[in-house]
């Protein structure tokens, strides 16, 4: 493939692809259909697996211009390749946001009318070429060569002013028709596929189709009761797959659609207003948002009003939202408008409008920004409908596994092939029986056995309340190495405790006081602030909004008034929220230079809702009566102070911030400002924030508590103990997340954080980073911190811990001009703070390219992105939002992440357990047919059933019901199945059953009563054997199946399917030991019992039925001596040699997740021993110096040997020099 002639499309997002264009080429095709037809069908099945083989093999490349058809493929780590069908269509312009009046021609012309208005048809219509993926149509762009995606009115990039101006009067009929042409019908259509097209999709699976081909050649073989219960096993497997899938697409279909159709009111120009279906909308009209609310059938920029929305569908998080209109002016109008800068100016598809708030002649009216699939909701179903494939060793080493059975089976075909020529077989008989042998190696009940384990594991987390919609991720669950927790809400309580107020008076703090709703400070600025910043509001008569907001409020003792709609029909301008104290008592207030008795109610005129980015909130309000607003601001004390007047603030601020902080508290300052007295209601309405926010006075502090969960330090304990890592991701202050993680356990005492502290570059000087050092709080004695720090940065060792810390603006100017501290600092940084929603997912991804298995636990509220992202998200919020995360726990605490993670565990050994098992099954069937070929003979039909029935199936789905292990150990079960100890396993065992099936095989040719046998055989003693004569002497046995060389290796290979079964069961560290699964242990036990029965207590009937014939009692003896020796020396390898003596001395490495595997005491006699030992085994299995294969260990192995790091405290990085330059503290 010509590199050149590739395009990209979506470039910088998630869903980036490479893109190829090809026209169908008559000669590929024409040999194509030939093939097809020789091969019976098989290559049309190969080409239908592999898309890109089918584009290639019928089409020629092209430019994308005149393609034909598209070959996609994925630029992620899967490279998974796509197919798609160019498709055109008419319209009058070529893109959806043309002027259309552009394109009517205005030239003069000597045609006439008719000819005149023909050629005009003729110009305005353009030929658009387009193809769609996944739910999303990409047009072809001349100018850019390529194919686009249209997304919505962001694609113009208009400023929120321009919105306001050129945007807010809608469209007309005309230009909405021509923008649906594009953007389609705004409806997220889930379809629901008919069964049929399931079956078929199902049925085309590459396992059904070789269970299909092994059907087809045992019914050959007249092996019809085989083939009928492998047929049955099927249907029921592919009828309980269809019902599951059905299911999930019928649970998808009723969730999106929901309200999703619904009527609206479209406004065209200024005054007229119709009704219309909301698939109608296109990006770009204008809608009236009714007073009672609305479910949203779209992404819209609201342009006038207020409105109230619920966002939990999107979030998790139900808290009511107060969503304002768009900035009209100013810094703020003049930005390009961005869904994710606007988030707090933006109705979502989906979330629920609860109430507006409006002017009197006037609705609450928003622009159409996206539609369909290309909205928020639409984007969440798309991630649900295409989820990326799961990228785990297991599944890629499980294939190369099969690949090695197929070889094996190569080499069986070869063998069979040439020993059916050597003996004179028909050519029939030598397809049949060489096919045979490839159905013998590589079973086709594995997949099935291999999924078992994960459906009990899934029931088993059903039960502790742990919901799972992928469930192919419980076994990645047992391979976390690294969890993320967001602090509130997970790590800490969802709600606060006021622990008091710290006001400031002439520049200096006040004492600490714990309660505001006093008479005393009822006046004062600091308590209408408390009282008026905020975005409560009433639902049905109960007070909702932010928890911190509630706490605030609740706090002062005042009381929320809002005006009703008939209230607000009476006046010109938006009736405000009021507030007030309890009691209506006129009071002084202090706001103002004037002292004067009023009324105590505060209106609050205009809100600036709370930003994550900006960190604050502010409100304007006036107090009744008085002719001047004010406005109240409260944020992040850093920021709220950047803001204030520098004599405001007090000199000890930081002292006195620092103090709380490391004690855990939650601090959110005050500011206030008196705004100019010419300002009036509609001045205030136009103004930005910025201009509002500047040259305030500082008022002071309130103190929040957060409590840490109970459950929070134990969890944290078991995992650390587990030598799973944990770090806390959270939007909160730097040291209040520092002072948290040491509270739970997440820091130690005695170590030490270094907090990384980046500037971003400004005013000709380059971004730096700087180094702080932070100990425990309990650390008195200020010179025996110097002492100690110093010490550390000297003579630091790997056993010396420390942690860094990072806030959100540090990581962004480390990402961006550090990238080589990027590594370093994911490999040791504990704390993360003041992170923005989609820093926490870079977070996530800059771990996972360390080759972590990363887990991340949060509520939901900005989590979504990382929890998705994650290779294992843990939702502890049961609202729709959860549907981006592949767990949602209805435990509101961090207990279900050990839970998931012993699960995962026991999910991931049984998975390796069953494989094992299935693969060495398959293997001692294979060395039985083999041996029994060279006699010529075979395993009978009911000798297949009863072992593929009776013992396989039974053993392999009831081996995988053992529960998990009751705690987390610091050993992690392997993740891949080409490993030392896995494929040491494997070998042995094989090895082990061919040398008995061998030695029985040429043992039985030695005795004395041997000979070919023939129903008039009689190696049995008389009395035994004249019943069995009268039943034999009619029976010809064409197909030989009935010796003593069948007897014999079917009566050992039975016990050794057993034997593997049990030492392969794997108990303790990470599943319940096998003896309390009682169903496995039953059906061994039945099993061993029936099998010993029919060795030694022959009856007739079995033997009949399973074509065993009669040999003697002693040898009956010998073959059981032959089992019982076996068995215990496949129990000995797997269970002594392998668990104990090799895992100890060679692939001891594997137990923790330690980065650097710490180094034994030396001084016994025992640790030489291992060591030499170790050595040796080590250079027999080739492992000696190898060194870790995971980029964290093989990091943490280099900065354990660089004296610079960790960087000494006052030491100053610049991005551009990249050197260090001493800096005092």
């Amino acid at each position: 493939m010509k590199t050149g002639d590739v395009k990209i499309i979506n470039q910088g997002q998630d869903d980036e692809m490479d893109v190829w264009g090809y026209r169908p080429c008559p000669w590929k095709l024409a040999l194509v259909s030939v093939g097809v037809v020789c091969s019976g069908g098989l290559l049309l099945l190969l080409l239908y697996w592999l898309p890109q083989w089918s584009v290639k093999s019928t089409s020629s490349m092209c430019s994308l211009r005149e393609a034909h058809t598209v070959l996609l493929r994925s630029r992620d780590e899967f490279k998974q390749w796509f197919r798609a069908r160019v498709h055109s269509m008419s319209a009058p312009g070529r893109r959806p946001f043309e002027n259309l009046e552009l394109h009517t021609p205005t030239r003069k012309c000597s045609l006439s009318n008719e000819e005149h208005d023909e050629k005009s048809v003729q110009q305005q219509t353009a030929q658009i070429y387009y193809f769609t993926h996944h739910s999303i149509k990409y047009y072809w762009n001349e100018g850019l060569q390529n194919f686009e995606f249209y997304k919505g009115l962001e694609d113009v990039e208009v400023s929120c002013a321009e919105i306001h101006s050129e945007h807010d009067t809608g469209l007309s009929k005309q230009v909405q028709e021509y923008r649906r042409l594009f953007f389609g019908e705004n409806e997220i259509a889930v379809r629901v596929p008919s069964v049929f097209k399931l079956l078929i999709k199902e049925v085309l699976n590459p396992f059904y189709i070789f269970q299909l081909f092994s059907v087809i050649l045992w019914s050959a073989e007249d092996y019809y009761y085989y083939a009928s219960a492998i047929v049955l096993m099927s249907v029921i497997s592919i009828a309980a797959s269809l019902y599951t899938i059905k299911r999930q697409y019928v649970m998808l279909h009723d969730m999106v659609a929901t309200h999703s159709v619904v009527r609206v009111s479209v406004c065209r120009g200024d005054k007229e207003v119709e009704q219309a279906m909301s698939t109608d909308l296109v990006p770009g009209d204008v809608i009236a948002i009714p007073a009672n609310g609305m479910i949203m059938p779209c992404d819209a920029a609201l342009i006038q009003g207020t409105c109230i929305v619920n966002e939990s569908m999107l979030t998790g998080e139900s808290v009511p939202v107060t969503k304002t209109n768009i900035p009209r002016s100013g810094e703020e109008g003049a930005q390009t408008y961005s869904l994710e800068q606007h988030k707090r100016h933006t109705l979502f598809c989906g979330t629920q409008v609860i109430q507006t708030r409006f002017y009197t002649g006037e609705m609450v009216k928003a622009v159409v920004v996206r539609t369909g699939f290309s909205t928020e909701k639409g984007q969440l179903v798309r991630s649900i409908l295409y989820p990326k494939p799961t990228d785990f060793k297991l599944y890629r080493d499980a294939y190369l596994f099969l690949l090695c059975l197929v070889g094996v089976a190569a080499i069986g075909f070869i063998y069979t092939v040439a020993l059916s020529v050597i003996n004179n077989v028909p050519p029939r008989l030598i397809v049949i029986k060489s096919l045979d042998i490839i159905t013998i190696t590589v079973p086709p009940a594995l997949p099935a056995a291999m999924t078992a384990g994960i459906v009990y594991a899934q029931r088993r987390l059903k039960r502790v309340g742990i919901f799972c919609i992928s469930p192919q991720r419980i076994n990645m669950c047992g391979q976390l190495n690294l969890v993320c927790f967001d602090k509130t809400g997970t790590l800490t309580e969802d709600g606060l405790d006021l622990w008091g107020v710290q006001r400031v008076e002439e520049r200096r703090f006040l004492a600490p006081e714990s309660s505001v709703n006093t008479e005393a400070l009822c006046s004062s600025p600091f308590v209408a602030c408390m009282a008026s910043c905020h975005s409560l509001t009433t639902i049905e008569g109960q007070l909702s909004g932010d928890p911190l907001d509630l706490k605030m409020f609740s706090a002062t003792g005042w009381v929320l008034e809002e005006p009703t709609q008939e209230e607000t029909a009476l006046h010109n301008p938006i009736m405000p929220t009021v507030v007030r104290p309890p009691n209506h008592v006129a009071m002084e207030t202090d706001l103002g230079d004037l002292t004067e008795t009023s009324s105590c109610e505060i209106g609050i005129v205009r809100q600036f809702p709370f930003s994550s980015a900006l960190q604050r909130m502010t409100v304007v309000v006036r107090r009744l009566g008085k002719k001047h607003m004010n406005a109240f601001l409260k944020g992040a004390p850093e920021v709220v102070a950047s803001l204030c007047k520098p004599h405001t603030v007090p000199e000890n601020f930081t002292e006195t911030l620092e103090a709380y902080t490391l004690q855990g508290f939650r601090v959110i300052a005050l500011a206030h400002r008196r705004l100019e007295t010419k300002l009036s209601w509609h001045k205030v309405q136009a103004l930005s924030r910025d201009v509002i926010e500047q040259n305030l006075e500082f008022l002071g502090l309130i103190i929040m508590q957060n409590k840490i969960k109970e459950e929070t330090s134990g969890v944290l304990k078991d995992l650390h103990q587990a030598h799973i890592r944990t770090l806390m991701v959270t939007g909160d202050n730097m040291l209040t997340a520092i002072s948290v993680a040491r509270d739970c356990g997440m820091i130690r005492a005695h170590e030490t954080v270094i907090i990384a502290d980046a500037v971003p570059p400004k005013d000709f000087h380059p971004a730096s980073i700087s180094w702080n050092y932070s100990h425990s709080p309990q650390t008195k004695d200020t010179q025996s911190v110097e002492i100690q720090v110093e010490s550390l940065c000297d003579g630091l060792q790997i056993d010396d811990r420390f942690h860094f810390a990072l806030n959100g603006q540090a990581f962004s100017v480390v990402l961006e001009h550090f990238p080589h501290l990027v590594p370093k600092l994911a490999l040791g940084a504990t704390v993360f703070a003041r992170m923005a929603p989609d820093q926490k997912t870079q977070l996530v991804e800059v771990l996972q390219s360390l080759n972590y298995i990363v887990g991340m636990c949060g509520d939901g509220a900005n989590d979504c992105g990382a929890l998705k992202r994650a290779h294992s998200g843990i939702s502890l919020s049961e609202l729709e939002a959860s549907v981006a995360s592949p767990f949602t726990s209805s435990t509101p605490n961090i207990s279900c992440v050990p839970n998931l993670i012993r699960e995962g565990r026991a999910a991931l050994i049984t998975s390796f357990c069953v494989f094992k098992f299935m693969a060495l099954y398959s293997i001692i069937q294979y060395l039985s047919v083999t041996m029994l070929y060279s006699i010529p003979s075979n395993l009978g039909d009911f000798q297949f059933l009863f072992i593929d029935i009776a013992i396989i199936l039974v053993i392999a789905f009831t081996m995988s019901l053992n529960p998990a292990w009751g705690q987390l150990v610091p050993r992690r079960p392997p993740s891949s199945l080409i490993s030392g100890p896995l494929l040491f396993s494997v070998l042995t065992q094989i090895l082990t059953c061919l040398l008995f099936q061998l030695l029985a095989f040429l043992l039985v040719q030695e005795q004395s009563w041997y000979e070919k046998w023939t129903p008039q055989s009689n190696a049995c003693n008389v009395s035994r054997s004249s019943q069995s004569f009268s039943v034999n002497n009619s029976y010809i046995d064409v197909k030989n199946i009935r010796n003593y060389e069948n007897t014999t290796l079917f009566y050992v290979s039975t016990f050794q399917y057993l034997a593997v079964a049990i030492g392969f069961s794997k108990g303790k560290p990470f599943r319940q030991p096998s003896y309390k699964n009682w169903p496995f242990m039953l059906s061994c036990i039945g099993l061993y019992t029936f099998l010993f029965l029919i060795v030694l207590f022959p009856v007739p009937a079995i033997d009949k039925f399973l074509d065993i014939v009669c040999v003697p009692h002693d040898w009956r003896i010998t073959v059981v001596l032959i089992i019982i020796s076996n068995t215990v020396i496949s129990f000995i390898l797997e269970t002594l040699i392998l668990d104990v003596s090799l895992r100890r001395l060679i692939f001891r490495d594997n137990h923790s997740n330690s980065p650097v595997p710490p180094s034994p005491p030396a001084g016994s006699a025992q640790v030489a021993n291992d060591r030499w030992g170790r050595l040796f085994l080590s250079w027999l299995f080739c492992r000696e110096r190898r060194p870790p294969q995971l980029r964290y260990r093989q990091l943490a192995l280099e900065l354990q040997d660089d004296p610079d790091w960790p960087p000494r405290p006052g030491k100053v990085l610049y991005a551009n020099a990249q050197t260090h330059s001493s800096a005092s503290l």
